[in-house]
């Protein structure tokens, strides 16, 4: 049995373009035998995570003190007594991109989180803005948590004033900065107990996660007793459970989303988790369940406790308690505040290392990236370089401004993950590159037709092409299958995107708003009627590790999550999108002169899934 090799250097001026682009699609190779990818002998993270761990992560990366402050200004301008419904909604919105994280972590159980997913289903240049935006949204993530900490500190101790002068903030005489001394420390104790071994940092957020839950608790089991006392008042209003009606609470939801960002931190440890298939989808279900009823309980409480338009929108619940006489509960709650931000501190630094060790594994970033230390197996060089970066800009800027491109990162990265695992469904790679040890194994076993400029590895069987011929029907209706179902995966996203927009942008005459929604449905519809219609690809079970959890509901379940994350990424406002563009366009200019130059792809030889077992095996023999 033989077969061809297609390689990406490109003959000929003529070609240059189509090498660029080429360069834009490549993909990696992922081991189908236990779903790691091709790492060119790199260190591996130490694999010392378990079930408890991942909890700790996702719960502790989520639950941050927007949920002391959010619940006031949604119940007041949003939902009313409906808060709960609309934690709800955004908590089945966010488990949406849950499942797709669920599958692939499982699937491809390496460090990189949606980049690594990205560079396997889409292609490199795809995954490249990816880890670019994920590098921003970890960073500016961090440094906003950073600065949110030392005023609820300040609380905690009796006031503003209340740091020593060396940690208080200050402000520079003749500029219009506010620095933060106290932010910086935080951030480079973190950043220390990072480096000390992911085990040790994970049992440390633990602990600050727990206090901050038995703080939720207690909100939740005093308020309940309060509420039963005082017969829940907060719901015996004559403006009903919906003040705002059912689009008040939707809004609502979209507002609380974004209290569910966190729980793709645990898909970023999957190469130091010690059983990844069973743990990772348990770790990101489970913590993003948990998170969802402390946020449902805690709101039913609060708006029991005082009525929706009485909340105070900067302190709602210890307002709520010191209504009942309860003052010290404020002291309480703020700390579980402290508790709650710093760790979300430490999930903002956590995962960003692991993004910028995979890119420079994969060529795309420097390899002082990819440097694991030997004796806490972490990559320390990109823990430090992430601490020292999130501390600046906590110390330097007030960063509150620039909090919305946290959000595009994570919004793109949920939606590359949900078309992702339409890919791997439909259309997973038939074409990937051939391992380095298997191209000098074949270089060295296997020469050159004198007949032909392209290489064999070996010699045609006559009988298989005969096979071919026989089963020439089934080979096209293959083949058609993929491209059927390629074309309608960019229908969907087209459609949701024509539909998400011109429902957003209020600035567009009716008629034309109508219009593009029209189109965009039409073009969704069409796209999940083919997609429910055709067979998924068969290479599915054998594309990465099998055995793992399966995502439900495909094809509807990814679709439906593309379009409410396209949604909120068009809500998200013109400015935001103007930071952002900045930084993706800084993302092109790196990928062009270093990334693109560097990637360890960039010699890669091709060959078809189907043949890469059996060039190893043929190459195994040979050397034998």
């Amino acid at each position: 049995m033989g077969f061809m090799v297609n390689t990406q250097n490109e003959g000929g001026s003529g070609n240059h373009s189509w090498g660029c682009l080429r360069n834009l699609v490549r993909r990696k190779q992922v081991d189908s035998s236990n779903g790691k990818t091709e790492t060119h002998h790199h260190q591996q993270l130490a694999k010392a995570l378990t079930f408890p761990h991942l909890i700790a992560i996702g719960v502790g990366s989520t639950i941050g003190a927007g949920v002391y402050i959010l619940v006031g200004t949604v119940a007041r301008e949003h939902s009313g007594p409906a808060l709960a419904f609309s934690f709800l909604i955004a908590g089945i919105s966010a488990a949406l991109s849950a499942f797709c994280y669920a599958e692939l972590s499982s699937r491809f159980p390496s460090a990189g989180s949606a980049y690594h997913y990205s560079y396997i289903c889409i292609g490199e240049g795809v995954a490249w803005l990816i880890g670019w935006a994920l590098i921003l949204e970890y960073t500016i993530g961090g440094a906003t948590v950073a600065r949110g900490i030392s005023p609820n500190l300040a609380m905690i101790f009796g006031g503003e004033d209340s740091l020593p002068t060396i940690l208080a903030r200050h402000q520079i005489p003749g500029l219009d900065i506010v620095v933060d001394p106290c932010a910086a420390v935080l951030v480079f104790i973190v950043t220390g107990l990072l480096c000390l071994g992911v085990k040790e940092s994970t049992f440390a957020q633990g602990i600050v996660t727990t206090a901050n839950v038995f703080v939720m608790l207690f909100v939740i089991v005093v308020g309940s007793y309060l509420c039963f006392k005082t017969g829940w008042v907060g719901y015996e209003l004559p403006t009903g459970y919906f003040p705002y009606g059912v689009n008040g609470m939707l809004t609502g939801s979209a507002t609380v989303f974004f209290a569910y960002i966190g729980f793709d931190s645990v898909a970023s440890m999957a190469e130091e988790v010690k059983n990844p298939q069973r743990d990772l989808p348990l770790g990101i279900g489970l913590s993003l369940m948990l998170c969802c009823l402390l946020y449902m309980m805690v709101s039913v409480v609060i708006v029991g406790l005082v009525p929706y338009y009485a909340m105070d929108p900067d302190t709602p619940i210890s307002s709520a308690f010191a209504s009942h006489g309860i003052q010290w509960a404020a002291y309480l709650i703020t700390l579980g505040a402290v508790m709650a931000l710093c760790s979300v501190l430490m999930g903002s630094i956590l995962p960003q290392p692991r993004i910028l060790m995979a890119m420079a594994r994969d060529g795309l970033l420097p390899s002082f990236f990819s440097n694991v230390n030997q004796r806490t197996q972490v990559p320390i060089n990109g823990t430090i370089t992430t601490g020292v970066c999130v501390a600046i800009l906590a110390f330097f800027m007030d960063v509150s401004q620039l909090a919305g491109m946290v959000s595009v990162g994570t919004l793109v990265a949920f939606t590359m993950v949900a078309i992702s695992v339409l890919i791997v469904r439909y259309v997973p790679p038939d074409e990937v590159p051939l391992p380095s040890s298997l191209q000098e194994n074949s270089s060295s076993h296997v020469g050159t037709s004198s007949s032909s400029k392209q290489p064999l590895l070996c010699k045609v069987d006559a009988s298989i092409v005969d096979k071919g011929k026989a089963q020439g029907d089934w080979v096209l209706n293959k083949v058609n299958r993929r491209k059927l179902a390629g074309w309608s995966i960019i229908f969907t996203c087209i459609g949701n995107f024509l539909l998400s927009y011109p429902a957003s942008c209020f600035l567009l005459p009716g008629l034309l708003r109508y219009s593009l929604c029209g189109v965009g449905g039409l073009f969704l519809l069409v796209g999940l009627i083919v997609l429910s219609c055709i067979d998924q690809d068969d290479a599915r079970h054998s594309f990465g590790h099998s055995g793992g959890f399966i995502c439900p509901f495909v094809p509807l379940l990814p679709i439906v999550c593309i379009l409410i994350n396209m949604y909120l990424l068009v809500n998200l406002g013109a400015a935001t999108w103007a930071r952002v563009s900045v930084w993706l366009f800084i993302g092109v200019l790196v990928y062009i002169f270093y990334g693109r130059r560097n990637s360890s792809l960039v010699n890669a030889v091709y060959v078809s899934t189907a043949h890469v077992q059996e060039i190893g095996g043929t190459s195994g023999h040979s050397l034998a």
